[in-house]
């Protein structure tokens, strides 16, 4: 998860293949990078090196996660100049670099427009991005579309349910959750660990088995207490449970990446770079924390998910909060 040491690494090769290039752009794409990626596609593109459909995928992939839809729009167009057929990951990318930007229209508009059947995996790019914008009434169709095209996939219910549940329809999401039930279809449990001295430490939610767990949730009642000081309000829109304020902000409090955190911090020096993968989308309230933390602590944070690297750093991610 270090940006500054694979550019040097990447500086120092006198030749670089196509591999070594899109290895480069690739890591600009994860860490949310757009305007970088885009300067290393074009400086790209003047070395004369050959570009494949990798290559594109890599550029677009980092123009939606930076929210450069022009770009984007531009660099699926240039594969034609390329003599490069998109292939059906281009399209989703596409599809996502719309939907993040909260185009769903246009999203859905370019789905019908494809010269091929959308799969899943399309569809459900397009329902990731109305969990983000949190539209039910495109989130149901698109849905609708997945469980028909992959029924066996448990992750589209999950979202579909994520996205009424946060819209505040209770009758819908308790819809959902009875067909969950019926099909079988379980939540994965969001997991957060990091790695110290070669051991793996792993945590979840209101996790109380790790042996030093009172002094973790006692440091990260400190570290709560002090970035509230600084700012830091918790946003209870991330509790997708219907219960009352006092126990929707407890529910957010032990989120598995802040205790990881908080172990983390008791246990590396100071000043140490602390890493903490997760094995699902960070939350917003974690990341809105995890700002106010790096700033309050003096501590560089890298959360890898699912999605992309999250490099926090005196009060600001990567990502610019676009994610």
């Amino acid at each position: 998860g270090s940006m500054i040491d694979a550019r040097k690494v990447f500086d120092r090769v006198d030749n670089k293949d196509l591999v070594t290039w899109n290895t480069m752009l690739t890591a600009f794409a994860q860490y949310g990078l757009g305007k970088e990626a885009v300067s290393h596609f074009e400086e790209m593109r003047k070395s004369g090196v050959y570009l494949n459909q990798i290559t594109f995928l890599c550029i677009l992939t980092a123009c939606s996660h930076g929210g450069l839809v022009k770009e984007g729009k531009r660099y699926f167009e240039m594969m034609k100049e390329y003599d490069l057929e998109p292939e059906i990951d281009h399209y989703v990318t596409v599809v996502a670099l719309l939907g993040r930007a909260g185009l769903l229209n246009y999203a859905l508009v370019f789905i019908f427009k494809m010269p091929m059947e959308p799969t899943a995996a399309v569809w459900g790019a397009l329902l990731a991005a109305c969990r983000m914008h949190r539209n039910a009434k495109v989130g149901q169709f698109a849905a609708d579309h997945v469980f028909e095209l992959d029924p066996d996939d448990t992750g589209p219910p999950v979202l579909l349910y994520n996205i009424y549940a946060s819209t505040g329809q209770w009758d819908a999401a308790a819809r959902v959750r009875r067909m969950m039930k019926t099909t079988g279809v379980k939540k994965e449990p969001a997991c957060s660990w990091v790695e110290l001295e070669n051991s793996v430490h792993m945590f979840v939610a209101n996790d109380d088995t790790h042996p030093r767990a009172e002094e973790i949730y006692k440091t990260w009642g400190e570290i709560s207490k002090k970035i509230r000081k600084e700012g830091y309000v918790p946003d209870m829109d991330y509790v997708l449970l219907r219960v009352d304020d006092q126990e929707r902000e407890a529910n957010l409090q032990y989120h598995s990446e802040k205790l990881a955190l908080a172990f983390a911090l008791i246990e590396m020096p100071a000043g140490a770079t602390i890493r903490i993968m997760k094995n699902i989308r960070i939350c917003g309230d974690c990341h809105s924390a995890f700002k106010y933390i790096s700033k309050a602590f003096g501590r560089e944070v890298v959360v890898r998910d699912t999605n992309r690297f999250h490099h926090f750093s005196n009060g600001s991610c990567s990502c610019g909060d676009y994610w």
